[in-house]
């Protein structure tokens, strides 16, 4: 398993999901990975993605990257379009 990229999108593992209501985030995902806390291994600082809320102390190993096709990008405006 890789190692969570900082500033990444992530989810919760398929694992977790039976106790996603439990979270207080269970309605903002996905959340911006920040890093891992310094002084508490293995634990880390999030941020909603649409609220910008922060959650931190949640286990990095329950969560995993959105892959790349489930990313939304938007797309590049073209000269012709108006």
């Amino acid at each position: 398993m890789l190692p969570i990229r900082p500033l990444s999108l992530v989810r919760l593992k398929p694992g977790w999901l039976d106790i996603l209501d439990r979270y207080p985030f269970a309605k903002d995902l996905p959340l911006v990975f920040l890093g891992e806390i310094p002084n508490l291994p293995g634990h880390g600082v999030f941020l909603g993605h649409h609220s910008g809320h922060a959650y931190s102390g949640f286990h990095i190993d329950a969560f995993e990257e959105l892959p790349e096709d489930e990313v939304w990008r938007p797309r590049p405006q073209s000269p012709f379009s108006q």
